[in-house]
């Protein structure tokens, strides 16, 4: 997609890097247009160096065709994306002022127009923002998006609505409205991923054994995108009724105690490390070597069990890990589940999802879920397993 990422003067203008960095991770063709205010918060080389492209700043540029570089951005471009967008962006464009060369650009251009609100919180309250707000999506329609603020502390040192979201959830909205994913955009071509997947089963003699719900879709989704953006893949699978995705090595156990020893064969030539089985917590002390009978006398048969392994606590001890990515399943107090697991297993990012929901989860081709790192929260909406998988190891690889 060519995306105009435009920076107006706010001090959110920081983030804007790192978004500009995860734009062209995801493929885009990225410009950058910068008000004059936005070059006292970023330099523009900073952003030429990681779009690897000139960054506009003047409206009448010498250099451009005809002198008339605004007409030829307005006619590249197939998104504008304004982050962060000022109050005094946002009354500008209402008043179809072209005072800058932003601004040209958009009232020349019939590129969709996306603006992430950045301002303080009583700023974002008044009367006036929110009428301009207003009559800007009137205006523009269909072509306008606004994608945030969120909630929080803000650089004044005020707390509330109005901070600029987070380069990940813009970065993800974007993502969110390509109709396919990039299959060319080879994000994670060098590097070995090792997935683990689906439930693990412990015997309790030859026919039985304790497992749980889990179909193996997410894992295997993530198996196939990150095969298609351009790594080896290794997924070690538990029993599941799933065909593996091609160009991958599949692995296949049963065990927990199976599943680590396949896990320890290949970590240390391992670059990522995703733990998303569901592996059983416990396994039987001891096994019947033939199929234990139903006694009539013996109403109840008591199993004594064991823990299993950590396997991935015991990925994230080693000396010189991979980075970790685990999945935190609950059906309750999710998000502090997950930061507990987070911290507890000495991983990078964590998965949380409440499986008590219907529709998400387990055996579903949906999910919904709250990706947490150590200083990031970044909450998803509803999407397929096979979406989610992309946005999962994008965001593995924008901090790669």
């Amino acid at each position: 997609m060519r995306i105009i990422l435009a920076i107006t003067g706010g001090i959110a203008a920081y983030k804007s890097a790192v978004l500009a960095r995860l734009l062209v991770k995801q493929g885009h063709d990225v410009r950058v247009i910068m008000t004059q205010n936005a070059c006292e918060f970023i330099s523009p080389l900073t952003l030429q160096a990681l779009t690897g492209k000139e960054v506009h700043t003047t409206l009448l540029d010498e250099q451009a065709e005809k002198g008339m570089g605004h007409i030829e951005l307005a006619k590249w471009a197939e998104v504008i994306l304004i982050a962060p967008a000022t109050a005094n962006c946002i009354a500008t464009l209402n008043a179809g002022l072209a005072p800058e060369l932003l601004y040209a650009v958009i009232l020349a251009s019939r590129a969709k127009l996306w603006v992430a609100p950045a301002m303080n919180e009583l700023m974002w309250q008044n009367p006036v923002v929110q009428h301009n707000l207003s009559q800007l999506r009137k205006m523009y329609a269909h072509r306008w998006h606004t994608i945030g603020p969120d909630s929080g502390e803000q650089a004044c040192g005020d707390v509330g609505l109005g901070r600029m979201s987070e380069p990940e959830t813009i970065a993800q909205f974007v993502l969110d409205q390509l109709d396919d994913k990039p299959a060319d955009a080879l994000f994670l071509q060098s590097k070995h991923v090792v997935i683990t997947a689906g439930p693990t089963e412990e015997l309790i003699d030859p026919v039985r054994f304790i497992s749980n719900k889990s179909s193996g879709k997410m894992g295997y989704a993530l198996a196939e995108a990150a095969s298609k953006m351009g790594a080896k893949v290794t997924l070690i699978s538990g029993p599941v009724n799933i065909e593996a995705p091609k160009n991958i090595q599949l692995v296949k156990v049963q065990s927990a105690k199976q599943m680590l020893q396949q896990v320890m064969n290949i970590i240390n030539e391992c670059d990522i490390f995703i733990s998303c089985a569901a592996v059983a917590d416990y396994a039987c002390s001891q096994v019947s070597e033939h199929k234990l009978k139903k006694q009539n006398d013996q109403p109840i048969l008591t199993l004594e069990l064991i823990k299993n392994p950590d396997i991935l606590a015991t990925v994230g001890k080693l000396p010189s890990k991979p980075f970790c990515v685990g999945f935190a399943a609950e059906t309750q107090n999710v998000e502090q589940y997950a930061r507990t697991k987070l911290v507890q297993k000495n991983i990078d990012w964590i998965v949380a999802n409440d499986v008590s929901k219907e529709g998400i989860g387990f055996n579903s081709d949906d999910n919904q879920v709250t990706l947490i790192s150590h200083d990031k929260t970044m909450k998803l909406k509803k999407m397929t397993k096979q979406k989610l998988a992309y946005t999962i190891l994008e965001t593995v690889c924008a901090v790669n």
